[in-house]
């Protein structure tokens, strides 16, 4: 099973219920940390990292003696990171796709690929629980490879939760594509309900089962449940605004542990998943 652990916007707690519905499962769990330009599950499991890896993106080279100036393979690429000035091509990899339809339509052979480091994924293990995460390179623009190669790491026999990147732009997607079971976080106020309906209306686009967490749920207003219950999206939990909640998190701690009585409240969280899951099939 995969679940997405997402959010319309940044601080809503997707975190918090990433990494604490992971350890309230406790073996045969992994977590796998998409929020590539910010990962920040570390700070809570503490991992031992044992491996890292660094990945790549493909970007195109140019052999200026082969190439006739067609301007076919600037006229191809949408993002513009190959252009033609004269009788000189430019790339700009920072902006190359690494889609490869440049090569493709180049009469002449002129164009081949090289690398080019965007980040680097690390692994290790909290326990008997898998961590996985990647870093994106700093300065670097394009997420969405490094993401796939944090994802390649699932395992399907384990239950993978993946802490997505807060929107619901292209790094969101990819982090989401294709999943079991989206659960999305939010909080009970104007700017939480205007994120969620967008980030919903991306989860069905997907075509993905998904539910409702309601973080700091005791403050703001009715609006998220009366949108939820519009929506037919079921609230799966709701987490109160509590100082002790608050105190372990602001100190890097687990709800689960510090307050023993929240593991059975997120175990509960993941029934109601399965359960959704299999009246889906």
């Amino acid at each position: 099973m995969m679940i997405s652990v997402a959010s319309g916007k940044g601080g809503t707690g997707k975190t918090t219920v990433a990494t604490n519905l992971a350890c309230a499962l406790g073996s045969e769990v992994q977590i796998l940390d998409c929020d590539v330009e910010e990962p920040n599950t570390h700070l809570f499991l503490n991992p031992v990292i044992e491996k890292m890896r660094t990945v790549y993106t493909k970007t195109p080279i140019v052999d200026q003696e082969r190439c006739n100036y067609c301007k076919k393979c600037a006229e191809i690429c949408r993002f513009n990171a190959i252009t033609v000035v004269g009788e000189t091509v430019l790339t700009f990899p920072a902006l190359c796709h690494s889609c490869g339809g440049c090569m493709e339509v180049c009469p002449e052979n002129a164009i081949t690929e090289s690398n080019r480091e965007i980040g680097v994924t690390e692994q290790g293990q909290r326990n008997k629980l898998d961590f996985i995460h990647g870093r994106l390179r700093i300065g670097e623009a394009m997420s969405p490879p490094l993401i796939k190669a944090v994802r390649s790491f699932h395992q399907p026999e384990k239950v993978n939760i993946i802490d997505a990147p807060p929107g619901t732009s292209c790094p969101v997607i990819t982090a989401m594509k294709g999943v079991d079971f989206a659960l999305m976080v939010t909080e009970p106020t104007p700017f939480g309900l205007h994120d969620l309906r967008l980030a919903v209306e991306a989860v069905r686009v997907l075509g993905i089962p998904s539910g409702l967490v309601i973080n700091r749920s005791d403050v703001g207003d009715d609006s998220v449940r009366e949108y939820a219950e519009q929506e037919n999206l079921p609230i799966l939990m709701e987490i109160p605004f509590d100082r002790r909640i608050a105190e372990a998190y602001s100190k890097g701690k687990l709800v689960v542990e510090e307050m023993p009585e929240w593991k059975g409240k997120f175990k509960t969280l993941f029934h109601k998943i399965e359960k959704i899951l299999k009246k889906g099939r």
